[in-house]
């Protein structure tokens, strides 16, 4: 599955996608699609006049030309994600913090889409990273299982839940 990566240029998350077999959409694959002229040297020069443009189609002309442009190049990757990943409160060093319109607009457009979404904070403990490791792990394995699967893991753990502290005798089985 095409998974959205928010931040959308996290190395980190995408590495994680990537290895569970799915397809990370971040930032630097939509900017390497505009980046085509060997002459461009600096990544300002990679927004066209064009790209404020077509970021009307996700904010109003009242925006900001800059959030416009933004989101000209982040709505493709949340256009065509099939689930996503959402870091809250990740630190600058994490990835992109440069513009919080912009990233409130992207979550919300996210969250929108009615996709499987998986929101968690960053982490600031060791039992926390842990933790927010296999919660994505978790995540995107139930991506591949089918619906009928999904349904009967979650028929199970609500049964699991009910039988807690149940003498043995008594769990339905």
């Amino acid at each position: 599955m095409k998974i959205a990566v928010f931040p959308p240029n996290s190395l980190i998350l995408a590495d994680m996608v990537e290895r569970r077999g799915h397809e990370p959409l971040v930032i630097q694959k939509e900017i390497r699609k505009k980046v085509t002229d060997p002459d461009i040297d600096s990544p300002p020069f990679n927004i066209t006049e064009e790209e404020p443009i077509k970021g009307l189609k996700y904010a109003a002309i009242e925006v900001p030309s800059g959030v416009r442009g933004r989101m000209a190049i982040f709505g493709p990757i949340i256009d065509e994600a099939e689930a996503a990943i959402i870091m809250e409160d990740a630190p600058y060093g994490f990835g992109c913090i440069g513009c919080a319109r912009t990233n409130e607009l992207s979550m919300y457009f996210l969250r929108k889409r009615g996709i499987p979404v998986l929101e968690i904070h960053y982490p600031k403990t060791r039992e926390e990273t842990i933790e927010v490791v296999n919660r994505i792990n978790t995540f995107l394995d139930e991506l591949d299982k089918p619906d009928d699967e999904v349904n009967q893991s979650e028929e199970a753990e609500q049964t699991d839940e009910s039988n807690q502290g149940k003498p043995k005798d008594q769990v339905e089985e």
